[in-house]
């Protein structure tokens, strides 16, 4: 079965019927995202060696723009989860990689350290451009610090989605021993000392439990940083920025659209005014 043909089935069966009740309640759509686990939508950009669908940023643009028209809640949850993955697929373990492919595994961003956020903010903060959007994510001020195979990260991580929610989140911080850049890790969500309000109070759509994620500290273990010490800012820009501004963009508008192309930083992205606009 195509993945167009599964989205579909689940967007009948599953998503359409229970929007009402994810919108107008507020509650997060666990069943649609067990169902797109099970038909292989949680795993569409995994690669097909750990199981997955090895598509890449086209398919999962479509899929989030399908799903946005009928459940913007839903749709918001898996902008971040492809956008996460994108970064677990260049430096995740085969494990996890073999459950998200499995769709077991539902992961989220943990990027923003500003209220406004950077994911579904935009509108309550009078729209997000580039420049505040990149400053938003490349300037972590997350504390990490390691004694022994133990690192404790200390932050408080704004307009994550799918907060309490989800199995794993994609968490920034300063290095631990470089001077400049970023360090990015895989955080458990069930992971001892992560709290998060019991009530959402991020600004995404109605049922995505978008919210703040506080770590006073969370303990991980030094090997769940993702990439080498300092090495996320390349991440970010090269991975992280690309997928979550088209993504942002298919969700937002519910309408497939070729992407704007800016080379002039080495990277893909969109310009600021269809940031503010989408």
């Amino acid at each position: 079965m195509s993945y167009r043909t599964a989205l579909s089935e689940v967007l009948t069966s599953v998503i359409e019927p229970s929007a009402g009740v994810t919108g107008g309640e507020g509650r997060f759509p666990r069943g649609s995202v067990t169902a797109l686990g099970r038909a292989g939508l949680l795993g569409l950009t995994v690669s097909a060696e750990f199981g997955g669908g090895g598509r890449g940023l086209p398919e999962a643009v479509e899929v989030v723009a399908r799903i946005a028209r009928v459940c913007p809640a839903t749709a918001a949850v898996l902008q971040s989860h492809y956008t996460a993955v994108a970064v677990i697929e260049s430096h995740g373990s085969p494990w996890v990689r073999g459950e998200i492919a499995a769709g077991r595994h539902l992961s989220s961003l943990a990027l923003a350290e500003t209220a406004e956020g950077y994911v579904e903010g935009a509108e309550s903060a009078g729209g997000v451009g580039g420049q505040e959007l990149e400053a938003q994510l490349l300037v972590p001020r997350s504390v990490a610090a390691r004694t022994g195979d133990v690192v404790a990260l200390r932050a408080r991580k704004h307009q994550v989605v799918a907060a309490g929610e989800a199995d794993s989140y994609v968490w920034s911080s300063r290095p631990l021993a470089v001077p400049d850049g970023m360090s990015l890790w895989l955080v458990p969500a069930h992971a001892p000392d992560l709290f998060v309000p019991a009530r959402a109070g991020g600004a995404g759509p109605r049922g995505s439990a978008t919210s703040t994620v506080f770590a006073d500290p969370v303990l991980v273990p030094v090997d769940a940083m993702l990439g080498g010490d300092g090495g996320g800012l390349d991440t970010v820009l090269r991975r992280v920025l690309p997928w979550l501004l088209e993504l942002r963009a298919a969700a937002g508008t519910g309408v497939l659209r070729p992407p704007v192309v800016d080379m002039s930083h080495g990277v893909a992205r969109r310009p600021a005014e269809s940031l503010a606009s989408s």
